[in-house]
């Protein structure tokens, strides 16, 4: 029974760190040492179909109209979780990429709830020190696949926008099932690097993934 009950925790730290790896085995997480990745399903000339395996996130809510300023408040809440304001008062390696979950407005002038959400390590996949800020928690992404859309430059409210409504115009092309609900804003480069950025918009996957050739 010991050896059965090492075994299986064995088996589950060994499939944490497999879903998070070193960012050298991915061509855009270059400011990290580790990445999450992926397999790839599928791609054509408007977007990729990804499996990704389940992770952690430590995750914030805000509030806003804007997800510029969401982001910026969001941020800092984040970041002082991961330089010392937790239960262990450890520091946490920032990881990529950076996601903000957000909820697909039915008005312009309505306000979203943006969850910013940071990877956890793959040290801290298992148990991570807990938040001693409220309004800081964990969420746990199921084994999905996601439409993905990349684009360079910056990832702010006009172009994340911008790129989310080309995605749903290409998958709704095709009659891709996806969750309409909300997607992610997805980014991988800190404020400081300047060439060569990469982001990414991604929605969930319903029923098969559709990845035509050519649309």
């Amino acid at each position: 029974m010991v050896y059965f009950s090492g075994l299986v925790g064995l088996l589950l730290i060994l499939t944490a760190e497999a879903r998070i790896g070193n960012s050298s085995e991915s061509s855009f997480c270059t400011e990290s040492r580790e990445c999450l990745l992926y397999d790839l399903v599928c791609q054509n000339d408007d977007y990729e179909v990804r499996h990704y395996d389940s992770v952690k996130w430590v995750s914030t809510d805000e509030e806003c109209y804007s997800m510029d300023k969401a982001m910026y408040t969001a941020f800092q809440r984040l970041f002082k979780y991961i330089t010392g304001s937790n239960e262990a008062g450890v520091n946490i390696d920032m990881t990529t990429p950076v996601t903000v979950k957000i909820e697909e407005k039915k008005r312009l002038w309505q306000s979203s709830v943006f969850t910013l959400n940071f990877l956890l390590p793959s040290d801290y996949q298992m148990t991570p020190p807990q938040p001693t800020d409220d309004s800081v928690y964990f969420t746990e992404t199921p084994d999905m696949k996601v439409y993905v859309r990349s684009y360079g430059g910056w990832m702010m409210s006009l172009t994340s926008s911008v790129n989310s409504m080309l995605l749903k115009r290409q998958l709704d092309k095709v009659q891709a099932t996806y969750n309409k609900d909300y997607h992610y804003a997805v980014g991988y480069d800190s404020p400081m690097k300047i060439l060569n950025r990469h982001n990414e918009v991604w929605y969930m996957v319903e029923g098969e993934p559709v990845c035509p050739t050519s649309s």
